[in-house]
């Protein structure tokens, strides 16, 4: 399945791209196994996934929470660190 990953603030930054196009494999069936994958994929994205339990997510730009979401059928994912506001 291709998804367009989209990542922001500091994510953006250490990973040197604000999106890409990947072709997931057939283990990523959600979240979680998202993050997995990451772990797998360099260094800078091992480093990240240090920090996934604050990281939120939001599917086609619906925000989730659970991290067994399931992604069949998903075109875009977007990472980002909590936000806060004023």
């Amino acid at each position: 399945m291709t998804v367009k990953l989209v990542y922001f603030a500091w994510l953006r930054e250490r990973f040197g791209m604000a999106e890409e196009q990947v072709e997931l494999p057939e283990s990523v069936k959600s979240v979680s196994d998202l993050f997995d994958w990451f772990e797998t994929r360099g260094e800078e994205f091992a480093n990240v996934m240090e920090h996934r339990d604050i990281l939120q997510v939001a599917i086609d730009q619906s925000h989730v929470q659970d991290r067994d979401a399931l992604l069949e059928g998903v075109s875009e994912i977007a990472i980002f660190p909590p936000m806060t506001g004023g």
